[in-house]
């Protein structure tokens, strides 16, 4: 087991069960064009965060951590989006932006859209797991519970995007379902207030989890590969 330094005290992690989840670190939520700008949200801690995933990432991927997308994403007919019963259909931006503004109908999540992509930064890589999701929570009708099980993963290192929607949505499943829900905070971005960020981050310390950092998960990383676990 290896030593992470984190809120509200240190975690012991089995980096061979551990996994990185990055949830949606799509255009639609970090580039300028994407959802999150033509709707008005500050995106401008995107460019940092993308940074920090592409560091923790490449460390991951040297030891042999198990690394996860999760993709917000819409078949092009929004089938699997909820209809007016839905509160999906009524709450969710991208939902409700293709209504309000007409021009933008059939582009924002769509699958195959500029929109819906992963950066360009941060590509999967051969070996890396997309799971698709259309709800906030990546374990909603997903496979990812089952992917995880599967190889017995119980540490999650959650990034991305937005800190206090979708990480805070799938994370809390994470601690619901007994993973070890454990948010890198310079590695994800917010939407609106910064309370929203710091509110995500409390509960978290607090009562759902822990809080690290990128610099933290590498240098325990950088540990296990110094000074492998005796077998």
């Amino acid at each position: 087991m290896l030593v992470l330094d984190a809120r509200p005290k240190p975690v012991h992690i089995d980096p061979t069960r551990t996994a990185v989840v990055v949830v949606d670190m799509q255009n639609a939520f970090a580039s300028e064009g994407g959802m999150f700008d033509l709707a008005g949200i500050d995106i401008s801690g995107a460019a940092p965060a993308i940074d920090a995933n592409r560091r923790l990432l490449a460390a991951a991927r040297k030891c042999g951590v198990t690394v996860v997308y999760l993709q917000m994403s819409y078949k092009p007919d929004l089938s699997d989006a909820g209809d007016p019963s839905s509160p999906n259909y009524q709450k969710e931006l991208g939902m409700v932006l293709m209504r309000e503004r007409p021009e933008l109908r059939g582009r924002l999540l769509i699958d195959g859209s500029w929109d819906w992509r992963i950066v360009d930064a941060l590509k999967p890589e051969p070996g890396d797991e997309v799971i698709r999701k259309s709800r906030y929570s990546g374990f909603c009708n997903t496979g990812l519970e089952a992917y995880l099980r599967a190889r017995k993963i119980r540490y999650l290192l959650f990034t991305g995007v937005a800190t206090n929607i979708c990480v805070d949505a799938t994370a809390r499943d994470a601690y619901m379902l007994e993973f070890w829900p454990i948010l890198v905070e310079d590695a994800i971005n917010h939407s609106g207030p910064d309370f929203n960020r710091q509110s995500t981050l409390w509960n978290f310390e607090n009562a759902l989890g822990w809080v690290t950092s990128t610099d933290k998960v590498i240098k325990a990383l950088e540990m296990e590969v110094t000074e492998p676990l005796l077998t």
